[in-house]
């Protein structure tokens, strides 16, 4: 989940305009303290964000997918995001994308583009240093959604439905994901 996580939950995060998750809750295999679990599935709730509503985000890996993908009806499709709305849902991932179901969206034409392509993370980045500026996925925006990744990985290890309090960094319905979130240092070392 650390790795992949962070690439996929992009596209909701940042078109849904997601920030910090008010409850996380995992389910997975039994836990190895040594590996990562063989499959997980997260379960976010996101609060409103100005005129924007609540967002239930679920992740599944490790072969799970979401319960749309039992209907034969689903297009066959490898890695991605749904976003499942009130009149349909979105199939997409960083090239393409469908509306479904397509029988009820046929005919639809998309408006024109308003975001331009990206010119790359490192032209990007090279971009804000000489020119000044930020990048799309600047430590601001890029932390969050590393934080929020890296709590449903914490929620599966503790077995608890955590409730985050971003402005504190903490959890604060349990103490059972504390080891997950902060590290105690040797005597003699610390974070400055």
């Amino acid at each position: 989940m650390s790795d992949m996580a962070c690439h996929h939950m992009d596209l909701p995060f940042w078109a849904l305009k997601l920030r910090h998750p008010l409850t996380i809750e995992a389910e997975g295999p039994e836990i190895d303290a040594q590996r990562a679990p063989k499959w997980q599935v997260v379960h976010y709730e996101f609060p409103v964000r100005g005129e924007l509503p609540a967002v239930k985000l679920t992740w599944y890996d490790g072969g799970r997918r979401p319960p749309q993908f039992d209907d034969d009806k689903m297009p066959k499709w490898g890695d991605g995001t749904l976003f499942v709305g009130e009149k349909g849902m979105i199939l997409a991932d960083y090239g393409q994308y469908r509306l479904l179901p397509e029988k009820d969206f046929a005919g639809f034409v998309p408006p024109a583009p308003t975001i331009p392509d990206s010119i790359g993370h490192y032209e990007e980045w090279f971009k804000a240093i000489r020119e000044g500026g930020t990048t799309t996925c600047n430590f601001d925006y890029s932390g969050t959604l590393t934080e929020a990744v890296l709590l449903g990985n914490a929620a599966l290890r503790s077995g608890e439905k955590l409730e985050w309090n971003s402005d504190k960094l903490k959890v604060v319905n349990t103490t059972k994901a504390d080891p997950f979130l902060r590290s105690e240092y040797r005597k003699g070392w610390k974070l400055g």
